[in-house]
């Protein structure tokens, strides 16, 4: 066994014994009022330690009664009824019903099928181990989310964990969960995660711009991409270079040249000096890992792992890559993979392409790896963090994720925000893709530019593309227009840094996911079957992902999506849009449907220091029209946190933004930290304590509100109660009409039909006679409906 506890999770696998009601061969425990573990052993022993998936059942005690049932027993919760008969579970015997739910679908009976179909009266979905070569949608495995009110989720398959964390083969025969929810999404995800763990806090930098490509690099090559990124400010804060940065080229007799563990010094040939150099540009280094054919004789660790194996180093014979051997791994780490982290590789790309089998029975060794490799990575007081492929229920505990390489088509780019957005249904909060597609496909400016703004709305943003030398991701290799925009998009993704570590630091915490579903928060039919594109990018803005090419008239791209009740408003126009329907909003290249609930606070980095670390100016971006609450979250990156929260808080009634005191340790934030306040959506107006400015376009007051001493806070007072902008129609409608690749003679007719009808009723009730072609009305009728 490993001579150091460095695999060992903290769990807390034993249930509370009043939580439990057990029979010879079978054992129900409540978990929570709407969670149940249960078991059947044929052999009479039950599993008690943890599983590679579930860790903890020693949950706050869930009120419920058991009662006799034949020879089993009927347990009640305050939400679910469990009827089950004393023998071998059967779809008979073993049923549940929820109170609160009504029809037959709602009761599960054992095996009920849960297919996971878009869209679907069944399971909602979880996620999927990869996205390998695929050129649009695939099948999802199933989550703990689903429109009949109920799932499973079947752990009798995992091995369990033994006093070192290591897996081993587990007792009992059948180990199920199962979750009553209801239509409360949010709720099933919480409680998944309160037996499997929380999804780790990620660490500050990972949360900016990553950059990779399947290329040959050599160091001057790649600093100098580096340098060029820096000079045309594109910001990046994570360096992947894939595997070409070992030896792939390899002599008779040493087998595949895609496992790799020493530097190929043709290319880098001073690797410490390499690694030094990107972390002077601030940048993390991860390097890919292939490891599946061991380590050759060839490696320049092998003789120190052949020694501490008890090996001749001079045998020559390949160190078979043993994942189930505890012992092995340990050295694997020891030897090979420390001294490189210690001259300066921050983390690893886990690329296991190899199979499922192992030594160990019923062994995935890509979980191992996962499990493996992140706690490894947790020495020395490090954030831990790993980038690897998907291996089953439980793999949020090991981010980030590496979904595969995709085709480069419109309908890759279609599936990834529902992809994502589904995969939370099991508790996966991490994905990264290949951010404008991977392989194959089609070269497409406008497609790649609309991946790039997906991926500023991502997880994980991280540019990506197989050894082609004309499908890179730089934005210089593309027309000006999309260049434009990609430099926008990777320019916002860190702006957005302080919003994002807040996400997740209360992703971490509460066990909401950065990206989710929309019915999540909105649990009808109109969001779980309609409008699955569209998702919740933490609480406080709504993205309607741009997945098709604009109108060759319009210009404009057109999506569709669901606003759940209230007022919304545009995060870059300020164009206020009416919830509770559904709406179809187009948009120029440059911009992307990206909402917020009126009473949304958006923090985001102030002035032209586009870095990762806790920012010296900040912009606030409140949206006008109803109160809003935001705490910023910040700490200094350590796995055990030193950390500072700062509240902020909007009053409409009285048109005050209050920034109060630091709670915590105020020593994280930067020295005289400078702040902006950007109310949007609000009729002209000034500000009473501050110097600012109105920009008439879009609502929105800009107030320089300068340096803040974080212990005492500050309020920002407006002249006047804020009323809410009322854009300008005819003007926006004059700038659309001018853009339009029509005749004249139509804009013209189009314009006096607007000019002579000034009322927005029959503005609306004419147009869809109006003799124009039919693709300009909707984009019209938007501009008119957006507050009807």
């Amino acid at each position: 066994m490993p001579q150091t506890p460095r695999f060992r999770p903290l769990t807390h696998p034993l249930a509370r014994p009043d939580q439990i009601v057990t029979g010879e061969h079978w054992r129900v425990t409540v978990l929570t009022p709407r969670l149940l573990r249960l078991e059947w052993s044929d052999s009479g022993s039950f599993e008690d330690r943890p599983t590679q998936v579930v860790w903890h059942r020693d949950l706050p005690a869930a009120r419920f009664t058991a009662t006799p049932y034949g020879a089993g027993v009927r347990v009640e919760t305050d939400a679910l009824r469990l009827d089950y008969d004393g023998l071998p579970f059967s779809a008979a015997g073993l049923t549940v019903h929820q109170h609160s739910s009504q029809g037959h679908h709602t009761v599960w009976h054992y095996g009920d099928p849960e297919p996971v179909v878009r869209p679907t009266r069944g399971n909602m979905g979880g996620t999927a181990r990869t996205l390998d070569e695929v050129d649009g949608a695939i099948d999802l495995g199933t989550g703990v989310v689903s429109a009949l009110g109920w799932a499973t989720l079947d752990d009798s398959a995992s091995l369990a964990l033994d006093e070192d964390g290591w897996p081993t083969p587990r007792t009992g025969t059948k180990d199920l969960y199962f979750f009553g929810h209801g239509h409360d999404s949010a709720g099933a995800v919480r409680d998944f995660y309160a037996i499997t763990g929380p999804q780790p806090l990620l660490p500050r930098w990972a949360l900016g711009n990553w950059w990779s490509r399947y290329h040959p690099y050599s160091a001057s090559e790649y600093t100098g991409l580096m340098d060029r990124f820096s000079a045309e400010g594109m910001p990046f804060s994570v360096a992947v270079i894939d595997m070409d940065w070992h030896w792939v080229e390899l002599a008779n007799g040493h087998g595949s040249g895609w496992t790799g563990f020493s530097w190929n010094t043709d290319l880098f040939p001073d690797p410490d000096a390499f690694l030094d150099g990107l972390h002077e540009r601030g940048l993390k280094v991860s390097l890919n890992l292939h490891p599946a054919d061991g380590v050759r004789s060839f490696e320049d660790a092998y003789p120190a792992l052949a020694r501490r194996l008890g090996r001749d180093p001079e045998s020559g014979e390949v160190i078979e890559f043993a994942v189930a051997d505890p012992e092995f791994m340990a050295a694997y780490f020891d030897t090979v993979l420390h001294p490189m982290e210690d001259a300066g590789v921050d983390f690893w790309w886990l690329d296991w392409q190899q199979g499922t089998a192992s030594a160990l029975p019923g062994l995935d060794p890509l979980w191992l790896l996962n499990h493996a490799h992140y706690f490894d990575s947790a020495r020395e007081g490090k954030r831990p963090l790993t980038f690897s492929r998907y291996a089953g229920p439980g793999s949020h505990r090991y981010p980030v994720g590496f979904s595969g390489d995709t085709v480069t088509s419109w309908a890759s780019l279609d599936f990834q925000p529902y992809f994502t957005a589904t995969a939370s249904n099991i508790g996966y909060g991490w994905w990264s893709h290949d951010i404008g597609g991977h392989m194959f496909g089609t070269r497409d400016d406008e497609m790649v530019a609309r991946w790039f703004q997906l991926g500023t709305f991502s997880p994980i943003n991280r540019l990506h593309s197989t050894a082609s030398p004309f499908m890179g991701k730089e934005p210089w290799m593309f027309g000006v227009e999309a260049r434009t925009v990609m430099t926008e998009a990777l320019r916002l993704r860190h702006r957005l840094v302080p919003y994002l570590y807040t996400m997740n630091e209360v992703a971490h915490r509460t066990g909401t996911p950065l990206v989710r579903p929309l019915y999540h928060a909105d649990p009808r039919e109109e969001t779980a079957f309609s409008s699955l594109n569209t998702f919740l990018f933490g609480t406080e803005l709504l993205v309607a992902p741009v997945t098709t090419a604009r109108d060759r008239r319009t210009l404009r791209a057109a999506t569709t999506a669901w606003l759940p009740e209230g007022t919304w408003v545009d995060f870059f126009d300020g164009t206020p849009y009416s919830g509770g329907r559904f709406v179809t909003l187009h948009r120029t290249l440059e911009r992307y449907p990206v909402l917020a609930r009126v009473g949304a606070i958006v923090p985001l980095v102030g002035g032209e220091d586009l870095s990762t670390t806790n920012p010296s100016a900040l912009t606030v971006r409140v949206f006008a029209g109803a109160d809003g609450a935001f705490t910023l979250y910040e700490d200094d990156d350590a796995a055990a946190p030193v950390c500072a929260r700062t509240p902020l808080a909007w009053d409409q009634a009285s048109g005050t933004f209050t920034i109060a005191p630091v709670e915590g340790d105020a020593a994280v934030l930067p020295q005289g930290r400078s702040w902006t306040l950007e109310l949007v959506g609000v009729a002209p107006v000034e500000a009473a304590s501050h110097p600012g400015s109105y920009d008439a376009a879009t609502g929105t007051l800009r107030v320089e509100v300068g340096a803040v001493d974080p212990a005492v806070g500050t309020t920002v007072r407006l002249a006047a109660p804020p009323a809410p902008f009322v854009p300008d129609a005819d003007a926006r409608l004059f700038a659309l009409i001018t853009q339009l690749q029509v005749g004249y003679p139509d804009k013209h007719a189009l314009w006096a039909f607007l000019s002579q009808n000034p009322d927005p009723a029959r503005r609306v009730a004419g147009l869809a006679a109006l003799p124009i072609a039919e693709d300009i009305k909707p984009v019209i009728a938007e501009v008119l409906l957006a507050r009807l």
